[in-house]
């Protein structure tokens, strides 16, 4: 082992040494190489209920979080959802601020930072647009930053077969870590203080948001293939004069074999991810990063960070045990209030699927078959194409008028019983306000209740 790891593992045991963001990952590593099986939960979503729920699990239970973005939900157009860089960093801290939780304790990510947004430009273009993106990410005061540049773009050799040689992925991922160092220099320095990002690396990246390759069977990554990835990686980082900011290379992204479709998961087989998990032994720095977690059940992701995949990404798992609550706060408002006059129901489900329709390019290749078959995928789907829909000015005023009719009469017990029978419970033993928005957060929080279970933090 390291010294620098032997450091680390001291500072644990002294109470008194206040860390910084980066320094908690790589606590995380520390324990990890000491062969405690410690992770963190990622959660990756822009949803203003998603980030809420986050903050006040993570401050009920006094734990710092891990909330990152991923370039196409963020990016200096705005990506779907409006943001840009800086504004995310202050939409998360002003959810904190509210709360009273200390945005000292959140570590902002940018997740797939590269060229994905722009695969279909020319490389030099794509790259150019990634160049200002990370650094827009690095100046506001992200310090995780996964970089993704394993798309073929649009005048790669090889780009119509979907292939990208090794070599172009890590020089062009080392390019942009040099530009994010950069970037670290000329920062905002009230955001980035002394603190240099941490960097997340990985070729076999699955894709944002969930894959229909989920019928057809995941592949794990072979070792050789992991142990290529670092070592090629480390040579175009070195060629760039960045050996400093390799060793602040904490992650790989790869396959362990988890992926979930339309109405299925496959979950984690530790037998197929052994041969990895011997692997990341070989490396005292670096553990592994799993992305499309979501839908695992509490035992698998408990045995994924005992094999060494210790940062564990969710994302639509959250926004669908939101979209969740939402349809059944529809029932819940069509018993409620169908005998009495108001003025007018939400329609929340049917408002939401006629802007899907009218705005088809967030769903459309996720769903295809028969329009009834579609129809149920927009509403059911483990995809949850539904969250690109909720920034939407129509959604948001449905939205609020659910929230506004359930919050004008008390919700009776016996609805509750019959439709969230979890939150009923908690409502008799006096855990939770019968209040529809709190409501909605305890149903995201037991998503993120079972990570951090898993994680090894309560």
């Amino acid at each position: 082992m390291k010294y620098w790891i032997k450091i680390f593992i001291t500072l644990l045991e002294d109470e008194r040494v206040h860390v910084n963001k980066s320094f908690f990952l790589r606590e995380i590593i520390a324990l990890q190489k000491k062969g405690v099986p410690r992770g963190i939960c990622s959660i990756c979503s822009s949803n203003p209920c998603v980030i809420e729920a986050t903050i006040k699990h993570a401050q009920k239970n006094e734990q710092t979080v891990l909330i990152e973005a991923t370039s196409n939900q963020v990016n200096q157009y705005g990506g779907y959802t409006g943001m840009t860089p800086p504004d995310f960093r202050d939409f998360v801290y002003s959810a904190a601020e509210r709360t009273g939780f200390p945005c000292e304790k959140i570590i902002l990510g940018g997740d797939h930072l590269g060229p994905n947004p722009f695969q279909h430009e020319k490389s030099s273009s794509a790259m150019e647009k990634a160049r200002v993106m990370i650094e827009q990410f690095v100046s506001a005061g992200f310090t995780k930053i996964h970089i993704d540049t394993s798309m073929p773009l649009g005048d790669d050799p090889g780009k119509e077969e979907g292939i990208i040689d090794p070599s172009i992925i890590a020089d062009r991922c080392a390019r942009l870590c040099g530009a994010a160092e950069e970037a670290c220099k000329n920062g905002e320095e009230k955001y980035l203080k002394t603190e240099h990002p941490v960097y997340v690396i990985g070729t076999e990246v699955p894709v944002p948001g969930g894959s229909d390759e989920v019928e057809e069977g995941i592949k794990v990554t072979s070792v050789s293939d992991f142990r290529n990835t670092v070592s090629i990686t480390k040579g175009a980082f070195v060629k760039n004069n960045l050996k400093d900011a390799w060793n602040r290379v904490i992650a790989v992204v790869v396959q362990p074999g988890v992926e979930f479709g339309d109405h299925s998961v496959i979950e984690y087989d530790r037998k197929k991810a052994g041969k990895l998990k011997r692997a990341i032994r070989e490396y005292d720095a670096i553990i592994f990063e799993a992305h499309s977690t979501d839908y695992q059940t509490v035992s698998k992701m408990k045995q994924m960070v005992e094999d060494g995949f210790a940062i564990l990404k969710v994302g639509p798992a959250l926004t669908f045990a939101l979209r969740e609550a939402l349809f059944i706060l529809c029932f819940i408002e069509n018993e409620l209030f169908k005998a009495d006059e108001i003025s007018g129901f939400s329609n929340f489900m049917q408002v939401v699927d006629t802007v899907m329709r009218n705005r088809p390019e967030y769903w459309e290749k996720y769903y295809p078959g028969a329009e009834v078959k579609r129809a149920f995928a927009r509403k059911y789907s483990l995809f949850d194409r539904i969250r690109y829909y909720m920034p939407d000015r129509t959604v948001k005023t449905a939205f609020n008028k659910l929230i506004n009719n359930l919050k004008g009469k008390t919700i009776p017990l016996s609805l509750l019983s019959q439709f969230m029978p979890g939150q009923y419970r908690k409502i008799r033993n006096g855990l939770l306000v019968n209040d529809p928005e709190e409501l909605l957060r305890d149903k995201i929080i037991n998503v993120i209740a079972d990570y951090s279970y898993a994680a090894g933090n309560g």
